[in-house]
């Protein structure tokens, strides 16, 4: 299977809410890297899984929408816990969505709040 991949960093705040986190109850930052895989079994007429600058296009708009937010005052964050789980699902969503190539087969999100943690979603097309 071919994979694609296109990565992009930015920070946004968040808080945890819904139990006793420490400092994670207060609002904070974290400096995301968001890395977006797609995949497939066949390329297109000009042998690319997926054009990387349509790719480009979407991991901009999405990292535009969060990035300098605080995720729990967004819509896509009430009255849930902005997860890092929780965010990576959003945004694989977001791109299954926004996927126009009939040969992807797979949209992946890992999404990394720090050095050390990630989670990530992964969907069939």
């Amino acid at each position: 299977m071919y994979q694609v991949s296109v990565q992009r960093k930015f920070i946004s705040n968040h808080f945890l809410i819904g139990g006793d986190w420490g400092n994670e109850n207060f609002p904070h930052a974290h400096p995301f890297l968001l890395e977006l895989i797609l995949s497939g079994d066949s390329l297109n007429q000009h042998n690319y899984l997926v054009d990387i600058v349509e790719i480009n296009a979407m991991l901009d708009s999405a990292v535009d929408r969060y990035r300098d937010k605080l995720l729990n005052e967004l819509p896509e964050f009430a009255d849930h816990n902005p997860s890092l789980e929780r965010f990576s699902k959003i945004l694989c969503d977001r791109f299954k969505g926004q996927i126009k190539a009939e040969n992807i087969q797979k949209v992946r999100v890992v999404l990394w709040e720090n050095d050390d943690a990630w989670a990530a979603f992964e969907q069939d097309c």
